[in-house]
């Protein structure tokens, strides 16, 4: 069957990884007419494999709970983090702070999973159609009016919409056309990435962790993140200048082999694995558009920006970016206004998540110990969860950092004396 592409449509989605199916597949629900173009064919492979609790309600709303937990995709309850020296801190276990449904989350193949989710958008009405090149944004004045496609066949042509979604990733265009991109000062971070089969994994609650471990010196860290057909997902983040720079040989393999060597805790995990991938980098990935919105067009998931893949945010923030900006496309096109002010409504709010989040990150590269920092302020441990679970949206989260500041500022004053 030939899938027609509309000459035009309510909104318009470029991009169908998790926020703009998000966007598009909330907006259908509503009954607009959603048009989304996907340059690639899926399944195709992406990195970001594990989610957080409360990517849960998102699933809810796009009615997909149904199909994650019948899937193959591992059961996530907790993370755990590993010293330098290789010393295991108790687990961070999701349901000790909110024993509901939601504290149980999942490690996904992503390219298994935004299948899923592009599957699902088809199904709640969005038109979708894969490889298709978004060219450009048309613009009238400030105002985003369409895009120029090109199709597998060649064709070029315009198509109309009174909303363009930008879910387009990294190489958003909007963001490069209008010079919004604000790259992180602090998160210069890059990381090296492979699979294992055969490696080592927890049994039973702890199948699932997401292990964080500190290599020597604490200059960069592993991701060990277990995912179905007995495969792990294994990676190496650090400043992108040590990484890259300096090193006797700039193959991938050898930095990773390198970086392998200076982690005590992946290095037994690994010892019976078998690699089972090619290595892929990323490098200085860390920023954020100046703004979400403008008169007809939004951005979402790492279209408006990417932070870190320390505690596994990416995914999150991609769809809780794709449901605020739906949720305001909604009430903005249902009004008849689409201007920058209506789209941009749900940044606010947003961006105090995200740099709540930054901030824990942050805290994590300049060296805090969050295991001493719990037992001085045991009170609080369940403020540090709140975070690690994607909880990003309460006040009560700001009390954390006056004391993290005490406690840096006490252990500075004690290593002076």
């Amino acid at each position: 069957m030939i899938n027609t592409i509309s000459n035009n449509a309510d909104v318009i989605v470029i991009g169908g990884g998790p926020s703009g199916t998000t966007a598009g597949t909330l907006l259908a629900q509503k009954g607009w007419k959603v048009t989304l173009f996907e340059r690639d064919h899926f399944p195709r492979f992406h990195i970001g494999e594990s989610l957080i609790p409360h990517t849960y309600w998102v699933l809810e709303r796009l009615g997909l709970l149904h199909k994650m937990r019948n899937s193959k995709f591992v059961k996530k309850y907790s993370v755990q983090f590993v010293t330098d020296k290789g010393k295991l801190s108790e687990p961070f276990y999701f349901d000790d702070h909110d024993p509901r449904q939601s504290s149980q989350t999942w490690q996904v193949r992503r390219s298994e999973f935004d299948q899923m989710m592009l599957d699902n958008a088809r199904e709640q009405g969005v038109e979708v159609h894969e490889g298709v090149r978004v060219l450009s944004i048309l613009f009238e004045g400030s105002r985003a009016v369409g895009v120029r496609i090109k199709e597998e066949n060649g064709e070029e042509r315009e198509v109309r919409a009174k909303v363009i979604i930008d879910a387009s990733g990294q190489s958003s265009m909007i963001i490069d056309r209008l010079g919004l991109r604000d790259w992180d000062p602090v998160l210069k971070k890059a990381a090296v990435w492979t699979y294992f089969k055969g490696a080592y994994r927890d049994l039973g609650k702890d199948e699932g962790a997401t292990i964080v471990m500190q290599t020597e010196g604490k200059k960069g860290w592993f991701w060990y993140i277990p995912l179905h057909d007995d495969i792990i997902s294994v990676g190496v983040v650090a400043a992108s200048d040590y990484l890259f720079k300096n090193r006797p040989s700039k193959e991938l393999e050898n930095i990773f082999l390198e970086e392998v060597a200076r982690c005590p805790g992946v290095q037994p995990r690994l010892a019976n694995a078998t690699r089972c991938d090619i290595f892929r980098a990323q490098k200085e990935y860390s920023y954020k558009a100046t703004k979400a919105a403008g008169d007809g067009w939004t951005l979402v998931g790492d279209a408006f920006g990417f932070l870190d893949p320390l505690y596994s945010s990416g995914v999150l923030l991609a769809l809780v970016s794709g449901t605020r900006a739906a949720d305001a496309v909604d009430a903005g096109l249902a009004r008849g206004d689409t201007s920058e002010a209506a789209l941009r409504v749900w940044e606010p709010e947003f961006l105090k998540a995200m740099m709540r989040m930054r901030r824990l990150v942050c805290e994590f590269y300049d060296g805090l110990n969050f295991g001493e920092f719990v037992r001085r302020h045991k009170d609080k441990k369940g403020l540090i969860t709140d975070i690690l679970i994607g909880n990003l949206f309460k006040d009560e989260l700001d009390e954390l950092w006056p004391l993290i500041d005490q406690m840096k500022a006490e252990q500075k004053a004690a290593a002076t004396t």
